[in-house]
């Protein structure tokens, strides 16, 4: 693997990208990435070439964002509701349109991994390839899903198995 510097130069935006949209807090999600590449640089020799390095690298932050819901599950109740996400995008102006609290509520209730897909995509910015990445499939499949998840969304259909 290269060195751990060329890496964070490489792979800390989209680690960074990833967090953000599972947590909507620009300060915990710079955290968490910082943190997981501490983590990173403690288990490099665990790292066996199967797979991506950012597919690795999110993966090590999907497990600390795990881990800081857990521990503030313990400590306080979760909000109801998340921060506004950063920025404004194409998806952001749909769901304006169309009520943002009743769609994120249906999003909610998308299966995994359409959730997620539509997580990163819509409040992290993520590109189709990014995603692909960070799942661990390509940018065809995550196109895919994404446009699945639009038309299950559309139709009011999120409670439909896929």
């Amino acid at each position: 693997m290269d060195d751990m510097e060329a890496v964070y130069q490489r792979y800390a935006q989209t680690v960074y990208k990833y967090l953000l949209a599972q947590c909507h807090d620009p300060g915990l999600a710079e955290e968490l990435t910082q943190e997981t590449f501490y983590q990173a640089v403690r288990s490099v020799g665990r790292f066996d070439g199967r797979c991506k390095v950012s597919v690795w690298l999110c993966q090590i932050a999907k497990h600390l964002w795990y881990q800081h819901l857990r521990k503030r599950k313990r400590e306080a109740p979760m909000p109801e509701e998340p921060p506004e996400a950063p920025g404004p995008s194409a998806e952001e102006g749909l769901l304006e349109r169309e009520g943002r609290l009743g769609l994120l509520r249906q999003v909610h209730r998308l299966p995994e991994p359409q959730r997620e897909v539509v997580y990163l995509r819509a409040f992290g910015g993520l590109s189709f390839r990014e995603i692909g990445d960070v799942c661990g499939r390509t940018e065809t499949w995550a196109r895919v899903t994404f446009y699945r998840s639009k038309e299950k969304l559309r139709n009011g259909g999120a409670d439909d198995e896929e």
